[in-house]
């Protein structure tokens, strides 16, 4: 970053970021409804009379003193202290050429002294009457590790192209438009050929035209926020306002989400509201008390996880977390937050063994404090930022996830169907000859497929930890692996909800992803890899240009039963529409087994026209298909009034699109 120092200093830009609080606002800071703390909390650029100058906010307390630290003053506890406000607020503002060089040209005459200058901590002398060094809770950037001090980061710098894009954002129904997310880890999707981790804008260069040619409407990134250890995945953050330094500075990752916004992909964020680190440098016991963790430990720590909980009864608390939502949903332009671990905020009991938690007060395992958070949360996200998409990682059947909150409902947009996911992963593993036993596993979901929003993932969290990549997942030869493979996901694709496949699937990914090295794509050499890849391409745009498969997502409107209990042949068939396209028959066989002539039972006479076949050669399939379109013949079957006999391929999905014969056509035959 190059600080501006000179007289083109965009002096209404500092202004307009930079928003001192009034007392009004400090008041909703403290009750826990600041939308807006990361505009005075933190490091702010501010231009004076007397030229630029930073200044410096954070909440302690109970500090007994605090102070700024860094390579600017010598990392002295004691040279630049803080003033506490009446309100636990401790502030200071210093001229920025502190910051630079030009301080002390003599001392700071190396290469990258500018640089080095510009990192700080806060010196908290606590009420433990213990000296700690913190970073910045709403610190904008951050070293690279190992390094953890925080950075001065001018936020007004960048210029955004993607107007276009959020624009029609802000009108966009996403229950009733196409939504298939790529999710990936940044640091593992691609390297260079040393090995070493892509920057933001490398990453931009090559996932654009890859999520193109793959028809992907969205990618998901693993968090992107700063964190000490690669191996946590993001998942355990010490910056909560800072994207990590691994892959570049602040700027390159907005330039990334500004890109694919402008080749018409959307960005959704993974974020971790749930829980934080016992890392020295991160939140814990912050001003040598509990701060963002409740002061009980079996409210504030999760044992099983090695971490703190956040309190949601503190106000400061809430209002760090829902403005550190609405900061990447407007700063960083994120079209969505996928939000980690939302069971582990909702019970108290959630993971932990009896003696490892408290009830609340009314003997409940219910989390109230966590529930109103999350509901002024949602309520905000949707307020201030239309089109986004709050997506809730909810692991268990707590009721209206998904529903409006003037409903009683959490007012998450969608959630993740875990149920869902769990039963067709258990159904996968069993060999098809056992399969028939398991129908359920198959069909359940349609129970409660309309009571939420539902995304349907297949993540990360599937293909770590000895649960085996999606393509060794299947049972039998390479063959049936990737059969099967090809098969499910033609079959997720055409069960409602809105779809989410973790980075490798799409072309086989054999061992389990590993979080240090980058993934295999040398596989795409060798023959089924590449076919893979190829279906999963035209899986993805065939899903897009078809309103059949996502328009109707909600209800039983846009869904009928075809062939649902034929567990002997581990057969499903069903057809999804919009009420105003042809609609779309999708039949999986779930076997090895070829059925030249299966017959399913049709609501009406028509014409079937096959439009996609997993089994096809071209996705190195056995190349069993209908050569012909089907005819409905008048006869009952499974319940419905007319019959068809289709050619199901051996472990294959196929669709065929619908034309219905009108009962003057009908005459006319």
């Amino acid at each position: 970053m190059q600080l501006k120092l000179n007289l083109g200093i965009k002096e209404d830009l500092f202004a307009m970021w930079y928003n001192p609080p009034d007392a009004a606002e400090r008041d909703r800071f403290h009750a826990g409804y600041s939308e807006t703390a990361y505009q005075y909390l933190g490091a702010h650029p501010v231009y004076q009379e007397n030229g630029l100058h930073w200044h410096f906010a954070v909440w302690a307390p109970n500090a007994r003193k605090v102070c700024l630290t860094g390579e600017f003053a010598n990392w002295e506890a004691e040279r630049y202290p803080m003033e506490k406000q009446y309100d636990g607020i401790w502030e200071l503002r210093l001229p920025a050429t502190v910051f630079s060089a030009e301080s002390d040209p003599e001392k700071y005459n190396y290469p990258g002294a500018d640089e080095k200058l510009k990192s700080y901590k806060y010196a908290i002398l606590g009420a433990d009457n213990v000296w700690h060094y913190r970073g910045d809770p709403y610190g904008f950037s951050t070293e690279c590790r190992p390094n953890n001090a925080s950075r001065l980061w001018d936020m007004t710098t960048y210029e955004w192209q993607d107007g276009e894009w959020l624009e029609k954002r802000k009108t966009w129904d996403a229950y009733h438009s196409p939504v298939n997310i790529y999710e990936m880890h940044l640091g593992t999707w691609r390297q260079t050929k040393k090995g070493k981790m892509l920057t933001y804008r490398q990453i931009a260069d090559r996932l654009i035209p890859y999520i193109r040619k793959m028809g992907y409407t969205h990618v998901e990134f693993l968090p992107v926020m700063e964190h000490p250890f690669d191996g946590s995945w993001g998942y355990q953050v010490t910056g909560y306002y800072s994207p990590t330094a691994r892959y570049g500075d602040p700027d390159g990752l907005k330039e990334l989400i500004d890109r694919l916004h402008r080749a018409g992909i959307g960005v959704i964020l993974d974020w971790v509201p749930a829980h934080f680190p016992r890392d020295e440098i991160g939140l814990r016991r912050f001003d040598g008390t509990p701060c963002y963790e409740h002061e009980n430990p079996l409210r504030g720590e999760m044992p099983q996880w090695g971490t703190m909980l956040f309190d949601y009864g503190r106000g400061e608390v809430c209002s760090f977390l829902c403005s550190n939502a609405l900061f990447w949903l407007k700063e960083y332009h994120a079209d969505g937050l996928r939000c980690d671990a939302v069971s582990c905020m909702l019970y108290h009991n959630f993971c932990k063994e009896d003696g490892q938690w408290i009830p609340n007060k009314d003997g409940g395992k219910e989390n109230y404090e966590a529930i109103d958070f999350l509901r002024r949360l949602n309520a905000a996200a949707y307020r201030e930022c239309p089109g986004v998409m709050m997506i809730a990682e909810e692991a268990t059947a707590w009721p209206m996830v998904t529903k409006p909150t003037d409903m009683g409902g959490l007012g998450f947009g969608f959630k993740w169907n875990m149920g869902w996911m769990n039963d067709i992963l258990f159904y996968i593993k069993k060999d098809p000859i056992h399969r028939k036993y398991h129908h359920d596993k198959l069909t359940f979901s349609l129970y409660y497929a309309f009571s939420e929003s539902y995304v349907l993932p297949f993540s990360h969290d599937e293909v770590v930890h000895g649960k085996h990549s999606m393509l060794d997942k299947q049972p039998g030869d390479l063959w049936q692996k990737f059969a099967g493979l090809r098969a499910l996901y033609g079959y997720t694709m055409a069960h409602p909800g809105k779809k989410l496949l973790f980075m490798g699937g799409e072309f086989g990914h054999y061992i389990e992803w590993k979080d240090d090295i980058e993934l295999d794509w040398f596989l795409l050499v060798y023959e089924k890899h590449p076919e893979m890849q190829k279906y999963v391409a035209k899986l993805n745009k065939f899903y897009r240009s078809h309103p059949a498969l996502y328009a109707r997502d909600d209800g039983w409107d846009g869904f009928q039963w075809l062939s649902v209990n034929d567990a002997d042949n581990s057969v499903l068939a069903f057809m999804r529409s919009d009420g105003k396209h042809d609609p779309i028959i999708s039949i999986t066989n779930f076997t090895p087994v070829f059925h030249p002539q299966y017959r399913i039972g049709l609501p009406y006479d028509c014409e079937l026209k096959e439009v996609l076949n997993s089994d096809r050669a071209e996705f190195a399939g056995s190349d069993q298909y209908n050569a012909w379109p089907v005819q409905a013949e008048e006869m009952p079957w499974n319940d419905l009034p007319y019959s068809g006999l289709v050619c199901v391929p051996p472990l294959s999905t196929v669709y065929f699109k619908v034309k219905k014969i009108s009962k003057k056509s009908a005459k006319k035959k």
